[in-house]
């Protein structure tokens, strides 16, 4: 049963709630996804939905738009019960959703898109100069002054979501579901969609916002909703929840000052020895210079540079997913022909790709399955692993790296990303690797996980694995790492050493390519 439902804070105005959403559950195989949870929704109002990945927020949102059907639980909408069995039904109730990534028609014209279903008819005709000049009213009424017969796809990502919001506004839509739509811009753009969001706000829309971002929650909510583990924590006002008591509430314990591991950082590694990789001017043409890097067991060497700056590049050719077409990389002293991932693999090499979806995680399978196909790469396909050592193996790393929920037949699609984040990482660590090579691990993953991670990469490098480090987030190479390599333009520029340095330093470094010769 759930626990005891927290009570309510009291309502930003005396509207009653457009969206009533009590008691809602939601199972898929393996796992309760949302139990018991209620959920409200005024007009007017910007309400941010708060939680860790898996605590059940895409559920929830995908339960009142029609994605997801409800084992228990009413959905009331303007004071009338629904049960939606598509987004169609929920979208001809005035609920849109605009995420993160815009679900229109890029080969369209901005005011096609808008209009889409509503064009402007005259005997049965589309009227295309009517259409677009329609379209050109609802993009003034948000404030953006476009022509409606560009096409989509020339606009960058922040006005293709005033767009979706624009059209959401032709549907006539008294719900707006705004799912992470900031994260891919710039704090320009993020200043223009808030501009939009306080103009519908005022109008009356009802805005549900999703955000990993705790400072933009802050700056444009009314209220939060937490959830925790698929259960409801509670609603607040904003000015009644302070930033560390929201993190609180989100993880379900204090947060450990995560500084704490820049002494692990900082601590001394022994480079006497030989170090357990070594790259001497290791390149290829078009992608990276040749570049240098050496990695000494227990140490985490970060590598540091803005998107596009050969980090991933770099990573890539010492793992063998691309093949160098210069210098030579030694393990443990001896060269090394990496000219494929299996080969990397065969020499303890382990690499968790940036982008998980597509060269990592295989949605279909259970949690399990993805974490023994590293061991059966490894062993090769034609040696089955007992079950036994399986099941021993898996709830090890289940538990060692908690992933909610701890069930290893649930199919990894239905975990949230921070948890099939750790899905990837468990397969890596139960290989044994003596360097794990990790690009961008915590990215679009919630305070709670991106702490698991960063410790649980803090703990073993304190063990003596090496580890190979990219983040786009400073703050968190200058913890994990104790040297830092910086690229820029493709090309590695120098290395620091995290305890000299501090991150106005390192930005400094970034821009001005250090103070000397590269490393």
């Amino acid at each position: 049963m759930p626990a005891t439902t927290p009570p309510l804070a009291p309502a930003r105005d005396e509207l009653p709630p457009i969206v009533e959403m009590r008691g809602i559950t939601v199972r898929f195989p393996g796992v309760l996804a949302l139990d018991g949870v209620d959920f409200f929704l005024r007009p007017g109002e910007v309400h941010a939905l708060m939680g860790e990945n898996g605590a059940g927020k895409s559920t929830l949102i995908k339960a009142l738009t029609g994605v997801y059907s409800i084992d228990a639980g009413t959905i009331t909408i303007a004071g009338e019960e629904r049960v939606f069995s598509s987004t169609a039904d929920a979208q001809a109730a005035g609920i849109s959703t605009v995420y993160q990534e815009v679900n229109l028609c890029p080969n369209l014209s901005v005011g096609e898109n808008i209009m889409l279903g509503r064009e402007v008819r005259r005997g049965g005709v589309i009227d295309w100069r009517a259409t677009h000049a329609e379209a050109q009213k609802h993009l003034r009424a948000l404030s953006l002054e476009i022509d409606p017969r560009s096409l989509l796809s020339a606009h960058p990502i922040a006005i293709q979501q005033v767009v979706a919001i624009s059209r959401a506004m032709v549907l006539e839509s008294k719900v707006l579901i705004l799912d992470e739509p900031t994260s891919s811009l710039d704090r320009d753009e993020v200043d223009r969609l808030f501009a939009v969001v306080r103009d519908l706000r005022a109008a009356g829309v009802a805005i549900l916002f999703v955000s990993h971002f705790i400072e933009q929650v802050y700056e444009i909510s009314d209220r939060i909703t937490v959830l925790r583990n698929g259960a409801l924590v509670g609603e607040y006002r904003v000015e009644d929840l302070p930033r560390d008591a929201l993190v609180t509430k989100m993880i379900g314990r204090e947060l450990d000052d995560l500084e704490a591991l820049s002494r692990t950082a900082h601590r001394q590694i022994d480079r006497s020895g030989v170090p357990v990789l070594r790259a001497e001017g290791i390149g290829r043409r078009g992608m990276l210079e040749p570049a240098d890097l050496e990695v000494y067991p227990g140490e985490v060497v970060g590598l540091a540079g803005l998107l596009g700056s050969g980090r991933t590049e770099l990573v890539r050719l010492l793992y063998g997913a691309d093949r160098p077409d210069a210098g030579h990389v030694s393990v443990h002293g001896e060269q090394a022909r990496i000219t494929s991932p299996r080969h990397a693999i065969d020499h303890r090499i382990s690499f968790s790709s940036e982008d998980r979806r597509a060269e990592g995680i295989v949605a279909d399978l259970t949690v399990a399955e993805n974490i023994v196909l590293g061991i059966q790469a490894r062993r090769g396909w034609t040696r089955k692993i007992r079950k036994s050592e399986q099941d021993a193996l898996v709830n090890e790393y289940i538990r060692a790296l908690d992933v909610r929920p701890a069930a290893p037949d649930a199919v990894v699609a239905n975990l949230s990303g921070g948890n099939q984040q750790k899905v990837l990482l468990a397969r890596w660590l139960a290989t044994a690797p003596e360097l794990l090579v990790l690009d961008e691990p915590t990215r679009g993953i919630d305070v709670g996980a991106k702490a698991d991670i960063q410790r649980k990469v803090s703990e073993l490098s304190a063990r003596g694995l090496a580890v190979v480090f990219i983040s786009s987030e400073l703050e968190e190479v200058l913890r994990l790492a104790q040297r830092i390599a910086v690229l820029r333009d493709r090309r590695k520029i120098g290395e620091v050493d995290s305890s000299e340095i501090d991150l106005d330093g390192l930005i400094d470094y970034l821009a001005n390519e250090g103070k000397g010769d590269a490393a």
